[in-house]
């Protein structure tokens, strides 16, 4: 039979059933999909490829997926580093949007964090922003699968004047990706603190009328609690509770701070935490109690947060510190097992999106969203297990191929989608601007 793409590799981690790494195995993909997954020797008899790769010394992985962004914020890299969450937001970040926020910006911001982001591996991102249609835009156009966040904040902006005039261009948006291989839409109110219970209300019935899921960042700092309980009387959860907001299409971001019977309460709902690590540490945010999480049976998915506060997209820098953290935090060394955070970084994520029949692992049937990683380099010899050495010793710079949906958007380090001369280009000139403040 002849097939679009036969990929042989040393290794294959499908992430899902079955769950072991498959050594010497190849992958099939046609018209986007993957349709078969079996031993090399099998492979060559049964299968001859338009295109054939022999990854010998690589192992293949579902794509990651960043379930936490703010990709355009990524020319805002490294400004107002080393201060806590509010006085970074309030005093540096807020007012530097309010002076250069535009569809430029978002444009190129977003091409920048998409670059990133393939060249790491990464094939699916879940994002938060003004201008969720241009990312989207952008998304198409690189090739790579994004969910983008109608975002919905009381006070007015270059996107909206109101929380009205938000959610109408948000379901207007929702319309027009309704067709779109690439690209589905998620409700984005910015956080309880800034977005009232009006819109809240109303964002709950929109989301269930939709089957859509709700990215907000909650519990992401004790500053937060105590002003909610100080302004409303209520820890921020209970009253997205009262609201009808805790359920399974809650994608909660960061989650630093949660009492046992939250825990419970997330558990039983079905929702989803992103857990930001390296965002929370950099922002002194707190701790999200992980393990506890994963144990109650809450989907916890990982997220890089934007560059601006992170101050990078990579997800193996992320799985890495969640896995370290986690056993930290726990007292335990097992809290959080290298496959564990492979798991937050692939089918988690896309559970959370509502992508699990679609991406997140290597499973027939699904799209072929498939990065390969050398394992051949200094850094990760001795080779005894490819998945501990994913999480714990590979870099992103071992990331060599990636494709999405089949589409090779990333060759032998090379992006095919992107012009990187023409966007560095682009960056320096904001690097410029930014810096005249």
């Amino acid at each position: 039979m002849i097939v679009d793409t036969l990929i042989h590799a040393g290794w294959i981690i499908p992430v899902e059933p079955p769950f072991d790494t498959l050594k010497h195995h190849s992958l099939v993909i046609q018209d986007g999909l993957i349709i078969d997954l079996l031993p090399t020797e099998l492979a060559t008899q049964r299968y001859q490829g338009t295109v054939v790769e022999h990854l010998e010394n690589h192992v293949l992985l579902p794509g990651l997926i960043n379930s936490h962004t703010h990709a355009a914020m990524s020319l805002m890299r490294g400004i107002a580093d080393d201060l806590p969450l509010m006085d970074w937001l309030q005093n540096h970040i807020w007012p530097l949007e309010h002076q250069w926020m535009s569809e430029e910006f978002v444009k190129d911001g977003t091409d920048l964090a998409i670059a990133e982001m393939l060249r790491g591996g990464t094939t699916c991102f879940n994002d938060m922003y003004f201008f969720p249609d241009v990312t989207a835009q952008q998304a198409q156009q690189a090739g790579i699968r994004a969910t983008v966040g109608l975002i919905v904040i009381d006070f007015p902006t270059v996107w909206a004047k109101d929380s009205d005039e938000y959610l109408s261009k948000g379901l207007t948006l929702t319309e027009q990706l309704r067709d779109s291989e690439l690209c589905s839409t998620a409700f984005a109110p910015h956080a309880p603190y800034t977005v009232s219970d009006a819109p809240l209300q109303k964002i709950a019935a929109y989301a269930k009328q939709l089957q859509r899921p709700v990215h907000i960042h909650i519990h992401e700092t004790a500053h937060e609690i105590e002003q909610a309980i100080e302004q409303t009387g209520k820890r921020p959860l209970q009253r997205l509770q009262e609201l009808g907001l805790v359920n399974e299409h809650l994608i909660a971001v960061h989650a630093t701070q949660l009492t046992d019977a939250e825990i419970s309460l997330l558990a039983e709902a079905g929702a989803t935490i992103v857990h930001c690590p390296e965002s929370n540490l950099k922002l002194a945010s707190g701790f999200c109690p992980v393990a506890r999480c994963l144990n109650a049976g809450v989907n916890v998915a990982l997220g890089t947060d934007g560059a601006a506060s992170n101050n990078d997209l990579d997800m193996f820098g992320e799985m890495r510190t969640a896995a370290l953290l986690a056993k930290a935090v726990a007292n335990d060394a097992s809290a959080v097992s290298a496959m564990t955070a492979l798991r937050m970084a692939t089918i988690n994520g896309a559970k959370a999106l509502g992508l699990a029949d679609v991406c997140g692992s290597l499973s027939i049937g699904k799209a072929a969203d498939v990065i390969a990683i050398d394992l051949s380099q200094l850094e990760t010899q001795p080779l005894y297990d490819p998945v501990s050495h994913i999480v714990y010793a590979a870099s992103r710079q071992q990331v060599t191929d990636v494709w999405v949906a089949g589409q090779r958007l990333l060759k032998n380090r090379e992006l095919t989608t992107i012009n990187l001369t023409e966007l560095m280009i682009k960056i320096a000139a904001w690097q410029q601007r930014l810096a005249e403040k």
